[in-house]
């Protein structure tokens, strides 16, 4: 029996081993796979983050340009910015190139205060570079930039962050295309920090009310020129003195109401900047002028489905500044620029044209600050001749006006640098600009597009007669001293563009 006994124990211990060595070899049930599903709530393209109840949506779009006859941003020739862009010599680039990646992320959550948003949108560049300066010459070779235009959380019909103003039109300063340079209203297609509430009253009337800083926004600020800082040989360029601009004291109190319903948009929106200077002179003890508020009003109206075809607009819009000029001559405009050309006068070397966008000027001789008036008005008008193809013509104008006081000390600046012109000159730093356009668009596929947009730019300047002096002399754009004709000036731009937006 215990012989029986001992093999029964001895093989039941033996099955239990087996056993256990088996089920320990076993594999582990794998959890759930938790597949992406679609969200419906928010329209095509979101997806549920696996796990949460939040939607998120990617996209973006991946660009060429090429720009003839012009030396910026899809600018024009007269910017300084764009290093020799108004010289018309043999250092301007007449043709500028950029590759351009934009990326975007879309994330939403209901929630029972509503739908909780945050959006951010990041750009990558590659752009052409430009020669710098003469004798010798600088190339500054083309370069990666990276830009943040939009970092923003919407909750409960406040937005906090970075995005657009509530002052500009939906359509910013593109009525119907065009380049960045069409005065007559406000474009932040770049950005502004800023805190913001929208309140919906139905029908598509809404009511905005935000603080904006101005300062977060590339040229945000207009110039607001100390007379005392000027530098003679930069008059041409049309920096009129030093920029006299303080630190931050207000942001920028902007408000808008919106009708937007099936036959269009109707806006209107105002805006209040204070203007803070530093001082007079280069310390503390020489004194600052106080500060002064600027404004600006500006109206938007969109016609939808008007006669001549399914999905065909006009867009127009209409502004007023005191103050506030970056509201019309827009943030991508440039705040100074010039342009060479011809002329037909004898004894002349060339003709110059140049201006300056100032929120204000003031001098070191203790007076205030005296604010630049404009105005300006833009639109456009689209066509679809079928789904492939698309038409637009649009246009722009826009004024600046100095005060008596402000021109006074303005071209008591300008006779000092050209002495002895003064007998065949006149100043006036007051201006007006002009571009119209036309373009055409074709998409042979869904989300590719190419485009051709052609736009004629004018400078209307005040200036008049010629200037004789050392002080006309540009080392950087090589131009030397010489008698130069104050002209008008008109450049012509060609844009080719390719564009995959996914």
């Amino acid at each position: 029996m215990k012989l029986v006994k001992s093999l029964l124990l001895g093989s039941a211990a033996g099955l239990i081993a087996v056993g256990g060595a088996q089920a320990a070899d076993l594999p582990v049930k794998a959890k759930a796979v938790e597949y992406v599903k679609i969200c419906s709530l928010y329209g095509a393209g979101f997806y549920y983050i696996p796990g949460t109840d939040t939607c998120i949506k990617l996209g973006g779009y991946v660009r060429a340009d090429l720009v003839l006859g012009g030396a910026g941003d899809y600018g024009f020739n007269q910017s300084s910015a764009s290093a020799n862009g108004g010289s018309n010599n043999r250092l301007t680039n007449y043709y500028y190139t950029r590759a351009r990646m934009d990326f975007n992320v879309d994330t939403r959550t209901a929630t029972e205060y509503g739908v909780v948003r945050t959006y951010a949108d990041m750009i990558f560049s590659y752009d052409t570079g430009n020669v710098t300066g003469s004798a010798p010459s600088a190339f500054t070779a083309g370069g990666a930039t990276l830009g943040l235009y939009h970092a923003f959380i919407q909750f409960a019909g406040f937005t906090f962050g970075r995005t657009v103003s509530i002052f500009d039109a939906p359509w910013q300063s593109y009525p119907a295309g065009g380049p960045d340079t069409i005065p007559g209203g406000s474009n932040h297609v770049t950005g502004i920090n800023q805190v913001a509430y929208t309140a919906d009253f139905g029908q598509g009337i809404t009511g905005s009310l935000a603080l904006e800083n101005p300062d977060t926004q590339s040229n945000g600020n207009g110039n607001l020129f100390n007379l005392s800082g000027a530098a003679t040989p930069a008059f041409l360029t049309g920096a009129y003195g030093g920029n006299g601009w303080g630190g931050t004291r207000s942001p920028d109190i902007v408000g808008a109401i919106r009708v937007d319903q099936a036959w269009g948009l109707a806006q209107f929106s105002v805006a209040a900047h204070d203007l803070h200077p530093g001082y007079y002179g280069t310390t503390e003890p020489t004194g600052h002028p106080s500060d002064k508020w600027g404004w600006a009003v500006q109206g938007a109206l969109s016609i939808k489905n008007i006669p001549t075809g399914a999905g065909d607009s006009i867009n127009l819009q209409a502004v007023y500044t005191d103050g506030m000029s970056r509201e019309n001559f827009q943030v991508l405009f440039p705040q100074t620029f010039f342009m060479y050309s011809g002329t037909g006068v004898a004894g002349a070397y060339q003709s110059v044209g140049f201006a300056a966008v100032t929120d204000g000027v003031f001098s070191a001789a203790g007076g205030g600050i005296e604010t630049t008036k404009s105005w300006g008005f833009r639109g456009g008008f689209t066509h679809n001749w079928n789904p492939y193809w698309v038409s637009a013509i649009y246009g722009g104008y826009g004024g600046v006006s100095y005060t008596t006081n402000a021109k006074t000390a303005i071209c008591a600046t300008f006779n000092a640098t050209f002495a002895g012109s003064a007998a065949t000159a006149t100043c006036n730093p007051d201006f007006n600009f002009g571009v119209i356009g036309v373009n055409t668009v074709w998409t042979p596929v869904k989300n590719l597009a190419f485009t051709a947009d052609l736009s004629y730019s004018r400078l209307d300047q005040k200036y008049s007669g010629t200037i004789t002096g050392p002080n006309t002399a540009i080392a950087t754009a090589a131009k030397p001293a010489a008698t130069y004709e104050l002209k008008d000036q008109n450049s012509l731009t060609l844009l080719l563009r390719a564009q995959r937006t996914f």
